[in-house]
């Protein structure tokens, strides 16, 4: 089946995601941004180069998988105006060009290495990517049951899909392990032998007002994002268990033994709880006072979580890694970039609900 014009809203979505995850791959592909220079390379050199030189098994499953959801998501909106095979060579060539782009620009870059592997890799992950969405964008629980499904549960305004795009944005930066749940506090504790006398380290109550605080933002946007608010709490502790599953995988495969349930602290608990009763007191207030309390929830999180509290370097939380990859810190890193500009997307997009609101009144 076929998606038509009328489907334009359902794009947005995708279109958004997709943005979303190129500039994750702009940034773990050129960070640190830093030391620009000329170094005499030639692309055309690097594309001929043999493969597998200075490479290692890590980076090849790293930018095997890498690139598998760019080409789903491209697929999945090219798919909405061509057919299969179109869609599929579009996407394709879309990755490819983005995958060789960030090669070329590499070569400026002394702390990064352009590599004609990393091209051939990206460029079957996109393909991979896009062979998914043609299979399953004709299927009828996606194009039909999925749709029908959003449409009951979020409202219909011109900014729910950026909201929807805003949300998984949030859980991306959530995912983190060496962050504790809903903090931004770079986890940096060092392991202490069996049985020694562990100093007591002091309740840090201003972590918890930043957890309390960065719960509401993701609270209040669902309230402005769903149809019935009493099914707020219930979204909300979804979210926050897939997010809790997700931590607990990636801290199991990235991190080391004893650092494993660090993520999982008392600022963050209590923050948490305190968190979800001003929730419920939040989807009492009408429309209007709902998206001005959002608004200076978020300004509040970005002064106390960025001005007032230390939230360190990501190469604070390496030691924790049972790897120390490079693309570990370029996680943490992008992790750390992204709870900064929420707080301002978060603005943005209330911004364009009152608008909205204003223009209905």
């Amino acid at each position: 089946m076929r998606e038509h014009s009328t489907d334009f809203p359902r794009i947005r979505l995708r279109t958004y995601l997709a943005a979303w995850y190129a500039l994750f791959i702009v940034y773990g592909s050129l960070s640190p941004f830093t030391g620009w220079r000329d170094q005499g390379l030639s692309f055309l050199a690097v594309l001929t180069a043999p493969l597998w030189q200075s490479y290692e098994w890590f980076d090849a499953v790293v930018n095997l998988l890498a690139y598998i959801p760019f080409g789903l998501l491209l697929g999945l909106i090219l798919h909405t105006r061509f057919g299969a095979g179109w869609s599929l060579l579009l996407a394709t060539l879309g990755g490819i060009a983005l995958s060789a782009s960030m090669e070329y620009t590499q070569m400026y870059l002394p702390s990064r290495v352009s590599s004609n592997l990393d091209l051939l890799t990206n460029s079957i992950s996109t393909l991979a990517g896009a062979l998914l969405a043609v299979s399953i964008a004709p299927r009828a629980w996606f194009a039909l049951h999925l749709r029908r499904m959003r449409m009951q549960l979020f409202q219909t305004h011109a900014s729910r899909d950026f909201g929807l795009a805003l949300v998984a944005l949030w859980m991306f930066a959530q995912v983190n392990p060496s962050l504790p749940m809903l903090g931004n506090v770079f986890i940096s504790e060092v392991a202490h032998p069996l049985f020694e006398n562990v100093r007591a380290v002091p309740f840090i109550w201003l972590e918890s007002i930043a957890v309390a605080l960065n719960l509401l933002m993701l609270g209040m946007l669902l309230l402005t994002l769903l149809r019935q608010r009493r099914h707020a709490v219930s979204t909300l502790l979804l979210v926050l268990c897939l997010v809790a599953l997700a931590k607990f995988a990636a801290a199991a495969v990235l991190l080391k033994s004893w650092a494993l349930l660090l993520w999982l602290n008392s600022e963050a608990m209590f923050g948490i709880f305190a968190g979800a009763l001003l929730l419920v007191a939040a989807s009492w207030l009408s429309r209007s006072a709902l998206v001005r309390v959002a608004a200076c929830t978020s300004v509040a999180y970005l002064v106390l979580a960025h001005w007032v509290l230390d939230s360190g370097a990501p190469s604070a939380a390496m030691r924790l890694y049972q790897w120390n990859y490079g693309h570990l810190l370029n996680y943490n890193g992008l992790s750390q970039t992204i709870a900064l500009v929420f707080p301002f997307l978060l603005l943005g997009y209330l911004w364009r609900v009152r608008s909205q609101q204003g223009a209905v009144v």
